[in-house]
């Protein structure tokens, strides 16, 4: 079963890692990807014990006997970094950029739920409800919902959108839209099952080049190829893009895993569930 789920699995691991490595060489969250509030009691000491977390479960995530103990851990961490994406929704429902920074999270989610179900031993057991088939098809359905609107924000916000296309390629405008209407037309066939897989793993691709094609370069390189918004990101933030980036597309990684390659449809005449 753990060998099936790779190499997401191992792509969650050193994103974990990667994540943990930047909570303790900083003392910090992962800046507006984990926006802890800076009155929170502790919260230096939150953000080392966070990276420490971390660390261990990524580290745990590569040994068999490990790896179930790990993804318990992870999951919960995971709906708590989630939860700190929520007040942003209540309090400004009709910006579409904190719909963005939603999916992001629950793409990741997702994808360490659905690892969960398959890999986290809860079966049998009080938390039999969060794990097997029907929690892999429920996280998949989650993962599904939320990464429409980040495909939406490519076009809401092209200026920033542009900003981010390396500029040795031409035609910025068209990448955006392309980039911005695959990633709805990814979601919208994993939520109706049209070649649900392709779907999901047309997300975990566009998504892994991001971190590789924007954000690894301006690591290497220095962010010249980046436009105007981002010409003078400090390094903190090329590599906490960086690292965010490759965990989520993990997370796509571990769902397109686990999707159907077909669309699965229930007979009404007996309820019984087939796949055409």
């Amino acid at each position: 079963m753990r060998a099936t789920q790779q190499p997401a699995l191992t792509l969650f691991a050193i994103g974990l890692i990667g994540m943990a490595a930047l909570a303790l060489v900083y003392g910090d969250f992962a800046m507006t990807w984990q926006p802890v509030v800076p009155w929170f009691p502790a919260r230096t000491a939150l953000a080392y014990g966070s990276g420490l977390l971390m660390g261990l479960c990524g580290v745990g995530l590569f040994f068999e006997a490990t790896t179930a103990w790990s993804l318990r851990i992870v999951l919960p961490y995971l709906v708590l970094w989630q939860m700190l994406k929520f007040p942003a929704l209540v309090v400004a429902p009709k910006i579409e950029g904190v719909y963005l920074g939603f999916g992001e999270v629950a793409v990741l989610l997702a994808g360490g739920w659905t690892l969960f179900a398959q890999l986290g031993g809860a079966g049998g057991t009080k938390f039999a409800w969060s794990a097997g088939e029907r929690a892999t098809r429920v996280a998949r359905y989650y993962f599904a919902v939320w990464i429409i609107p980040i495909g939406l924000s490519h076009m809401l916000y092209l200026q920033p959108s542009m900003d981010l296309v390396p500029s040795w390629l031409p035609g910025k405008v068209f990448w955006v839209y392309l980039t911005g209407i695959g990633q709805i037309a990814s979601g919208l066939g994993v939520l109706f099952g049209v070649l649900p897989r392709l779907a999901a793993w047309a997300e975990a691709i566009q998504i892994s080049l991001y971190a590789l094609l924007i954000w690894l370069p301006a690591i290497v390189l220095g962010n010249q190829n980046l436009g105007p918004m981002f010409a003078h990101a400090n390094r903190r933030l090329s590599l906490t893009a960086f690292f965010i980036s490759w965990i989520i597309a993990a997370g796509a990684w571990a769902v397109a895993q686990n999707a159907p390659t077909k669309k699965i449809e229930r007979r009404k005449a007996g309820a019984q569930v087939v796949q055409v």
